[in-house]
């Protein structure tokens, strides 16, 4: 109870002011359009191994998980990475799976106190294309100390998802006849 004294100990007063129970949730969204068809741009983001594909190089990610993963609700995916030069794993789950409209990934094992990443996929008005929207929920480690590294985590997953669209639409507009995307 704040304002008085719990059990009539000072001690207990100051746990209770002293405790940071704030949960600060980041959020980050995306949105690519691409002139191809709904089913062709869910088929390569619902298959595991291109997220390797549009990662950067510098973050060295690896899939741990043996080639090909089915991917349905309750699917595991154990992977590597370098952050800051440090190597991680990062397990994920599929939570949601509903080609080809949507999916939801979230971290069961990672760098994040918490990660829930919402893709979603919509024709374009004129049904041509496909419009991806990423939508990524996170908190960071050790909240609260944790917090003050936002501005670094936020501009490294701004350039992340940044070369996530380039190699997206190099790897699905140019090169992508040789990759699983149709």
């Amino acid at each position: 109870m704040v304002g008085s004294f719990r059990d009539g100990r000072p001690d207990a007063f100051l746990a209770g002011v002293l405790t940071y129970d704030a949960v600060v949730r980041h959020h980050l969204t995306a949105r690519l359009e691409l002139p191809l068809p709904l089913d062709r741009v869910f088929r390569f983001f619902g298959a595991a191994e291109n997220l390797q594909r549009i990662t950067p190089p510098e973050l060295g990610f690896r899939i741990l998980t043996p080639l090909p993963i089915e991917m349905r609700p309750g699917a595991l995916i154990d992977y590597r990475i370098r952050l800051f030069g440090l190597p991680l794993r990062w397990r994920t789950e599929i939570t949601e799976w509903d080609p080809p409209h949507r999916f939801v990934d979230i971290q069961l094992r990672g760098p994040y106190r918490e990660w829930t990443h919402t893709h979603t996929f919509e024709p374009t008005p004129d049904g041509r294309g496909t419009i991806i929207h990423d939508h990524v929920q996170y908190q960071l480690p050790l909240t609260p100390l944790g917090d003050l590294a936002w501005p670094i985590v936020r501009l490294q997953l701004r350039r992340i998802f940044a070369y996530r669209e380039r190699a997206t639409r190099q790897q699905l507009l140019t090169a992508g006849q040789e990759h699983r995307a149709g």
